[in-house]
């Protein structure tokens, strides 16, 4: 038989001591654990926050490159706006040229004997005509005319007052009449209205 061996230690304190210090050490590990995640966490953070500083950067400067590139846009458009309205305005001064030559044509053609012009100004789709006539009917047959062409409607007298022109006695008169544009246009191309 094999002897009985009796432990007089205090095992329970024993094995209770032991419990401790492996609680400390998985509790020193675990809180090492913890610490290297919050560090690792942190790097991770810090590398992300820097990159999205990068990102951000990059970014603002790009944004920067495209702005002034949208302002060079912006200009370059009104340049050619400006050129646009420039070719606009040079083309209906080269459509206008034919225009006023056509005007004068027919105001000379239907201008009646003894009745002459001092002036002709135009403005816009209106001509006001002033000049000198022997008597007031032959400025009633030069606005029967006028009024007979495709080019002008609607003469309007405004006014026939006497007046001296050297040693004659004469009617100064003033006189309306609108352009019809369609005709010109066509007279200019080529047409007889």
């Amino acid at each position: 038989m094999t002897p009985i061996r009796i432990n007089l230690l205090p095992h329970r304190q024993l094995r209770r001591a032991q419990r401790q210090r492996l609680f400390v050490v998985l509790a020193v590990i675990v809180a090492g654990l913890g610490l290297a995640a919050i560090a690792v966490g942190q790097i991770q953070l810090i590398n992300a926050k820097n990159a999205q500083d990068r990102r951000n950067t990059f970014l603002r400067t790009e944004i920067t490159k495209l702005d002034k590139q949208i302002a060079e846009i912006k200009q370059l458009r009104d340049k050619t706006q400006d050129l646009l309205s420039r070719k606009n305005v040079v083309e209906a001064l080269q459509g206008n040229r034919a225009e006023a030559v056509r005007l004068f044509d027919e105001l000379a053609r239907r201008l009646p004997d003894g009745l002459y012009l001092k002036s002709i100004k135009q403005s816009g789709d209106s001509i006001a005509l002033s000049g000198y006539a022997q008597s007031s009917a032959r400025v009633s047959t030069y606005m029967r005319a006028l009024d007979e062409t495709p080019l002008f409607q609607d003469p309007v007298l405004v006014e026939v007052k006497a007046a001296q022109v050297g040693n004659l006695r004469v009617n100064e008169f003033s006189m309306n009449v609108k352009i019809t544009h369609l005709a010109l246009q066509a007279a200019t191309k080529g047409g007889k209205p």
